[in-house]
């Protein structure tokens, strides 16, 4: 069964949507990019409980590192993808080169690029960390934005 809830943070409404194995989607309601929630979903909070805590500890600059089971759904290339960029220490950025070469692909950066944008998870897969090798901040589905506001609170609550 899925169930989905609305919470608050700095950026807006956040949906969040799981399956009975974890989160499946994390999505930016104020924007362009927002999505309603799957049909064949029930609302309710109870689910979410940790993960609006640990999302509120995150927005405070007190959490790292997300502890919460996920259940994205994707290919097997896109998951390799979304598995690395969870090794990305928080605060810290790579590029899209070099998360390419991470992933063993060295001349694929555009696909790596394409994979990151597909993370139905921002958040915690940390899409927002991979920037361009000119150290522009490069796409980020909820605007360029919320990338730049993600990587200032980090990089403030860093040591």
């Amino acid at each position: 069964m899925k169930h989905h809830t609305r919470i608050s943070s700095p950026l807006g409404n956040i949906l969040l949507v799981a399956d009975d194995r974890g989160l499946t989607t994390i999505n930016f309601q104020d924007g362009a990019g927002a999505k309603n929630p799957p049909r064949d979903s029930v609302e309710s909070a109870a689910p979410f409980k940790e993960a609006a805590s640990q999302f509120r500890a995150y927005f405070r600059g007190d959490l790292k590192k997300f502890t919460l089971p996920l259940s994205p759904q994707g290919t097997a290339f896109q998951r390799s993808v979304w598995k690395e960029l969870c090794r990305i220490p928080y605060g810290k950025t790579i590029s899209y080169r070099e998360l390419a070469q991470r992933v063993g692909r060295p001349t694929a950066w555009r696909a790596v690029g394409s994979a990151n944008g597909c993370n139905p998870l921002p958040i915690v897969v940390p899409c927002h960390r991979v920037i361009g090798s000119n150290g522009q901040l490069a796409g980020y589905y909820g605007g360029t934005y919320l990338k730049a506001y993600l990587l200032k609170l980090e990089a403030a609550a860093s040591p």
